[in-house]
């Protein structure tokens, strides 16, 4: 069906499962408000899990590695992998224990690997990430040369099957235990922006070029890259 990627056997949440959503509109807005997840697969048999910056396009997952590492050589056979993304939102502070909890935005997408092939293709593939990440930014800056494609390995991976899971609210606490004499709350949690700090070898003003635009002091970085995405 357009527009939804299940749920599927593999990803219909069966506990808490009106915290799952399966409809692209959330699963894409979890995927562009963060830029760190995690590709699991197998080598040999074995587990392996490694963190990796990521982009997106369209239904397609992309990171890039070390042409020459494990990862890559593995992952451009057309290997299975799941890509898990999450987002820090919240403590949930309960009156027991059993329910102190976590507000969390997350996404697990499932797919084949394949390798980016070619200069051209692949510096597209990488001018699109940093574009990803600070629009315009491409314009501003040289552009890759041979030697520097040719030591990167860019993976794409087709989302066949994916879901989200959205944990927000409060606290949860079983009905007697609200008699207790006990704090209990959320204590937000929010990754923001700094303040951009120059090189100290620029030759040009150090104001922060058009591409930097987005990334105001204080600013929520998950609102910043759903606002890079869209503006990509």
């Amino acid at each position: 069906m357009p527009g939804t990627f299940g749920p599927t056997a593999k990803t219909r949440l069966r506990r808490r499962p009106q915290r799952g959503f399966y409809d692209e509109e959330s699963v894409f807005r979890v995927l562009d408000a963060a830029v760190i997840g995690h590709v699991g697969y197998a080598i040999d048999g074995e587990p392996f899990v490694t963190p990796t910056g990521y982009w997106r396009h369209g239904r397609r997952l992309y990171w890039h590695a070390s042409a020459q590492s494990r990862m890559y050589q593995v992952q451009s056979a057309c290997i299975a992998a799941c890509v898990a993304v999450s987002i820090l939102d919240g403590f949930i502070v309960a009156r027991s224990g059993f329910h102190h909890s976590i507000q969390y935005r997350s996404v697990m997408a499932f797919g084949r690997t394949r390798p980016v092939e070619g200069r051209a293709a692949k510096r597209q593939a990488m001018d699109a990430f940093i574009a990803r990440l600070y629009p315009g930014r491409p314009s501003e800056m040289r552009a890759i040369n041979d030697s520097e494609i040719d030591a990167i390995g860019v993976i794409g991976m087709e989302i066949d099957e994916a879901s989200a899971k959205i944990r927000t609210g409060g606290v949860e606490d079983e009905p007697a235990d609200y008699a207790l004499p006990c704090w209990a709350g959320v204590v937000p949690i929010r990754t923001v922006v700094g303040n951009a700090v120059p090189d100290g070898r620029l030759l040009v003003d150090p104001a922060r070029p058009p591409s930097l635009s987005l990334y105001e002091e204080n600013a929520a970085l998950d609102e910043v890259l759903l606002r890079a995405a869209r503006a990509g």
